[in-house]
Formats: C-alpha cells, structure tokens, sequence
C-alpha cells in the first residue's frame, strides 16, 4: 500500500500528563481521513507532531515513507496545513499575503496566488484587505496558502470551525472537489461528526489521547447497524424482561425510558408482547439506524448499558 503517512507508538507527555498514548496512524495516499474526537482528546497534538512543530516523547512519524525521526524532512516540503487559526496580516489584502507566503517559500511562479484564489473562490475579492474578511473567507484564504506551493497532502485542523452551515458545506465541497481532480491526500481533524461522516474516506477515533479505531468508510456502514428504538415508561424494568425472557444482550439504555435493541429487529410485535404481558407500558416501538455520532458514543464509552 501506498501510505503518505504512518505513525508507530506516537506518544506525547507534558511533565505528569500523557496528551497523547501510541498513536498507529495511518493514511493512504488519496484519501481524504477524518481525524475525529472531543476538543482536548489529542488531536492538534498529534498534528503538530506530524508538521515538526513540537517534538514527540516517544514513537516515530513517517511522511512518503521518509522517517522524520532525525529531524525535519524534505517531505515536509510535499505538505500544506492549517494547524489551529490561520493568522495572516490584516492590513494586506489576499494577494498581498499569499505573495509574503509566496517569497518565504522560494515560488518563482506568481500566478499561484490567482490559481489557488480561484480554486477557494476569492478572486474577485484578492485585493480586499483581510480584515474585512469573515471567518469563512479568512478559512478560505489559509486553504488557499495551504494550496500555493501544490502540496500533495494536506493537513488541515479544524477547517470548518466556526462557520455557518452553508461555510461548512462550500468548504466540504471543496475538500471533495479538491482529492477527486488534483489528487490530493487529506487528513482533517475535527468534532464535528455529521461533517466527517459526509466528508472522509476513512475515519480515526481519538479519545484521551488514545486512537481507538481506523475505519473505511464502507465498514463504518456496515457497523453502524439498525435498531429498534423502544420507549417505555419504565427502563430498567424493560431491560431486565428483555435479558430474561426474550434473552437479548446487545441493547443498551440510550436515555431515560429510551432503549435500543439491536436483535429482533424483524419480531417488533414479539418484543411488545413480552414487554407488555409483564406491565411495562410500551410507548413506542421504531426501527432506526445508528449515525457515526451513535457509533462516536458507544466506541467512547458514551451509552449506558443496563
């Protein structure tokens, strides 16, 4: 397989606290992989690990299959990223900052900066000072910095923080446009798990800075699976009738009086009957199917098992 990076037992510690716990990380050239947990699982951690901004404790970062355990790489030079907020100068328009980007690295073609304006849709405001900019725009312009030397991997932290919806689904189309006609590798990390699951190729769970589990996208479908969503007056009630007399273990407590079963899912009316000869008022029986935020919680320890 052709990675464009792997980690082996990436591993951060600030003095007492362990930030980030033997990270295997591995990303597939043209993917586009979704780095997904809660805000302080570890995630820009492992970012700036990757860029050479902090060094690792312990464990080895490889980029197109070039150790970066000795220092900083020419390999570097193949990425573009977005670690955190982009700054840029405020007082300079689009163009004016991209050609400062330009000169520090060493570009001789000038007609980048049009390019990758075009590409993130701010040509026709290029000589706008960016302190007029919005947020949307002001992430637009860090993608297009991120684009100007033609990287072939992109590493990008929370893109779409702070957009509105229609910021974020602009920018999400254009990741997509963006890894379909150039080519281009991603790795984007976020909490936004509606957005990743729309976005991503494959996808990484972090959590307390340990990575649970990578998961195409084609097998995340397939896990996610289907449940009946039964609402009931009395919860604990139900489970322990549902354990003893219909025999089911895989189910948990969503919320109170909510429960998913996830066997029987074609003998609803079985289910109904047992509940209800034993006095359980049963308030609602419906088929669903779980959402990567469902599989997000249990995979974190989220649900509440009976």
């Amino acid at each position: 397989m052709d990675y464009v990076l792997r980690t082996n037992q990436l591993t951060k510690r600030y003095k007492t606290e362990l930030a980030v716990n033997n990270i295997n990380m591995n990303v597939q050239r043209g993917e586009i992989y979704g780095f997904l947990g809660q805000n302080g699982a570890g995630k820009t951690t492992v970012l700036r690990m990757i860029m050479g901004l902090i060094q690792p404790s312990a464990g080895e970062i490889e980029l197109f299959g070039a150790s970066l355990s000795g220092g900083r790489s020419q390999a570097l030079e193949r990425i573009g990223s977005i670690i955190e907020y982009p700054g840029f100068y405020l007082n300079l328009s689009a163009t004016d900052n991209l050609e400062v980007h330009r000169r520090y690295m060493g570009m001789s073609n000038k007609e980048s900066i049009n390019e990758v304006l075009s590409t993130v849709g701010l040509l026709d405001a290029k000589h706008q000072k960016v302190k007029h900019y919005s947020l949307g725009m002001k992430q637009r312009l860090g993608i297009a910095r991120a684009l100007l030397h033609h990287p072939e991997f992109l590493i990008l932290d929370e893109p779409t923080n702070g957009l509105d919806p229609g910021g974020i689904k602009a920018i999400r189309q254009l990741f997509m446009n963006l890894a379909k006609q150039r080519g281009i590798t991603f790795l984007i990390s976020s909490h936004l798990l509606n957005e990743i699951e729309q976005l991503a190729t494959k996808i990484g769970i972090i959590h307390k800075g340990n990575l649970l589990e990578e998961i195409d996208s084609e097998s995340l479908q397939k896990k996610t699976r289907h449940y009946l969503e039964i609402k009931v007056d009395d919860d604990q009630r139900a489970a322990f009738i549902i354990e003893q007399e219909l025999g089911i273990t895989d189910y948990l407590i969503d919320k109170p009086g909510v429960l998913r079963l996830y066997e029987c899912l074609d003998l609803p009316e079985k289910v109904n009957f047992a509940l209800s000869s034993n006095g359980i008022g049963v308030k609602e029986i419906v088929l669903r199917g779980d959402s990567l935020e469902d599989y997000f919680l249990r995979m974190t320890g989220g649900g509440q098992h009976a």
